[in-house]
């Protein structure tokens, strides 16, 4: 079994700064990409940043410059700095892992997904 679990969502105000941690854990043979995704009320999911195993990193347009993805191989684990957030930030982020069990092909793995609230 694989879990993904996020941490280190909520209330900030606007021009403020949150860190997001996600763990990825269980039978884990090869941890690919990870990434992180926001959908708000009412819109579609949106890609936030993803990092490859090497550390290659892709930034959605809107927090370019803003938000900082990295990770720990060692711990299996992403992280998402976020900073100057922003009212439209608002949203849940949805964290996801791509990766191989033993015996098995990649598949991606998704978190629960953790609310932040930006607030004015």
């Amino acid at each position: 079994q694989v879990q993904v679990v996020e941490s280190g969502g909520g209330l900030v105000q606007a021009g403020g700064s949150l860190r997001l941690s996600c763990a990825a854990s269980g039978s884990i043979f090869r941890l690919n990409a990870m990434g992180w995704y926001q959908q708000a009320p009412g819109k579609q999911r949106e890609l936030v940043a993803a990092i490859t195993s090497g550390g290659s990193t892709n930034y959605g347009d809107s927090v370019k410059g803003r938000f900082t993805i990295s990770r720990d191989n060692a711990k299996n684990t992403v992280y998402l700095q976020m900073n100057s957030l922003k009212l439209e930030d608002t949203a849940v982020y949805s964290c996801y892992a791509d990766l191989q069990r033993p015996g098995h092909s990649s598949s991606r793995y998704w978190g629960q997904g953790t609310q932040v609230t930006v607030s004015s």
